[in-house]
């Protein structure tokens, strides 16, 4: 029985998510979830996904657009377990998350009752910053504070809360609003030496990674790099755009792989690392680097790096503080980045002609959500990124994030066009997400890149002399007819002159429309030596 004057654990919730600015829930719901869910609040909306990977991937993807933690609800056990790939590429993605999932009734824990979770904040970890189930359930709103202050905190990452259901109808007191502070500022005398080492440097180089987009650090780098006339290479794996891909000074991309790092960088006697770790690697190889300097507001790739001066702390303060100690520099411009010529139409479609075709009719100011890893280095030479924000992949490897990614940036852009650029096995992780978007009737592209298989398997296979592997090839999918299952337009294109009018179709559209594009399965060698 309440008391008069006191709200309950709900009550509390929705005041906090108000003043968190989590008023966009994503979820899949569940018996345990409905004292949640009872009298939804009509200045919430709920973004109901499919399969609970699907949600959190949604989430993520809402999260990194917008810079704000976004707020998943779950189904108990089950469901946290569904969603554990996309935690894990949540917390590799630095993804700001309040993740819940309902829990069993108190007075039924102790019975070990059917949907009950064991042990349930133990459950997400390593995956998550911070994890709890609350002792008490007046306890609950705190301890949602308390998620949401640690996923912000850099470097963001998921939380998680565990909520047993008969917890919301409990009193509760109302939590202040807050004002938190979470930039902080580098070691002065380190950004002093780093500036001395860069003014006498004869050919540094900046390599910059996905950490610069996210904390707004984009402009500052720029000017950093145009003060010093200094190449830009984006780090490997970048997860974000790196540097705007049309700039003069931007020098192309590092590959994943030790020996073509080694390569890359062969030619500088200085690398400065903004924003990303030293550096991350997909194949096995030697390496050696330069004199190197690296800041970055992520502690973990400081202490992993394998050499040269850490600089910890805020690129936004960081990055303005090193240019002002710069004295003026005179170095010649590094030579352009060299353009490629206009890919010859072909049949099969060359994943090239494709790429060339999108970058050339795609909205401007339109976003890009990519996951067909084994066309990365095909879509980093023709789908060129110019604009701060207009990229998003996924940092972890796990297939499945790219199109529920996809709806949640859609979502946090309705105004612009999102274009999801999906390899055909890594639609059929998450192809539900068509759903949502669908439902949600988002200004989102779907070009599905089929090459009738896993294409990365076959370029590894090539290299370490695999032959007849099984379980490669994927015949026989028909993806307009699964996107037509769940509401959205679809063709599919197979002759390099419809490419052109198809995509321009597409992004036309105000709602959801899918394009199987059937290209060459023809996979490049995706990492060489040196």
């Amino acid at each position: 029985m309440e008391t008069p004057g006191t709200i309950t654990v709900r009550d509390a919730v929705m005041q906090l998510l108000r003043d968190c600015g989590m008023t966009t829930v994503f979820g899949n719901p569940g018996s345990t979830e409905l004292p949640f869910l009872d009298r939804w609040p009509n200045d919430f909306r709920y973004i109901l996904g499919l399969q609970e990977s699907s949600v959190v991937a949604m989430a993520d993807g809402f999260a990194r657009a917008t810079g704000r933690a976004a707020f998943c609800s779950l189904h108990s056990a089950v469901g946290v377990g569904h969603a554990a790939g996309s935690i894990f590429t949540a917390y590799r993605n630095q993804a700001p998350l309040v993740i819940t999932a309902g829990q069993q009734a108190r007075s039924l824990l102790p019975l070990n009752p059917f949907l009950g979770a064991t042990e349930a904040a133990q459950f997400p970890k390593p995956y998550v910053k911070w994890s709890i189930e609350p002792a008490r359930a007046e306890d609950v709103p705190a301890a949602l504070a308390h998620a949401w202050h640690v996923a912000m905190q850099p470097p963001c990452g998921p939380t998680f809360v565990s909520i047993p259901m008969d917890d919301w109808s409990s009193p509760a007191e109302p939590l202040p609003l807050r004002r938190i502070g979470r930039d902080t500022g580098p070691d002065p005398d380190l950004l002093r030496d780093a500036a001395a080492a860069l003014a006498t440097s004869r050919s540094p180089v900046l390599v910059i990674g996905p950490e610069v987009d996210a904390s707004g650090a984009g402009p500052a780098v720029v000017a950093l790099a145009e003060r010093l006339n200094a190449p830009v290479l984006a780090s490997p794996f970048s997860s974000r755009v790196s540097f705007p891909e049309t700039h003069p000074l931007f020098a192309g991309f590092l590959a994943a792989a030790p020996n073509a790092v080694t390569t890359g960088l062969a030619s500088y006697d200085l690398v400065m690392v903004l924003g990303a770790p030293v550096f991350t690697f997909h194949v096995a190889g030697d390496y050696r680097l330069p004199p190197l300097i690296q800041m970055t507001a992520d502690g973990e790739a400081i202490a992993a790096a394998p050499c040269g001066t850490g600089i910890l702390g805020s690129l936004r303060i960081g990055v303005p503080a090193l240019t002002a100690l710069l004295p003026p520099v005179s170095r010649p411009a590094p030579p352009p980045r060299p353009s490629l010529p206009a890919p010859a139409a072909a049949s099969p479609i060359p994943v090239e002609l494709l790429l060339h075709n999108l970058a050339a009719t795609r909205p401007a100011n339109s976003i890009i959500v990519e996951e067909a890893p084994s066309h990365r280095p095909a879509i980093q030479q023709h789908l060129p990124i110019p604009d701060w924000g207009g990229f998003f992949t996924m940092a972890s490897g796990g297939l499945g994030y790219g199109l529920p990614a996809a709806v949640g940036v859609a979502l946090a852009h309705p105004a612009r066009r999102v274009i999801a650029v999906i390899g055909d096995g890594s639609m059929m992780y998450s192809i539900q997400a068509l759903w949502t978007a669908v439902r949600e009737a988002l200004p989102l592209t779907v070009i599905v890149l089929n090459n009738s298989g896993y294409g990365a398997m076959r370029s590894f296979s090539r290299v370490l002399g695999v032959e007849n592997a099984p379980g490669i090839d994927l015949p026989g999918l028909d993806f307009p007819s699964l996107a037509a299952g769940m509401g959205c337009p679809a063709r599919q294109v197979a002759d390099p002159a419809d490419l052109t009018a198809a995509l321009s179709s597409a992004f036309a559209s105000p709602s959801p429309m899918l394009i199987d594009v059937a290209l060459d399965p023809a996979i490049h060698t995706l990492y060489r030596k040196g």
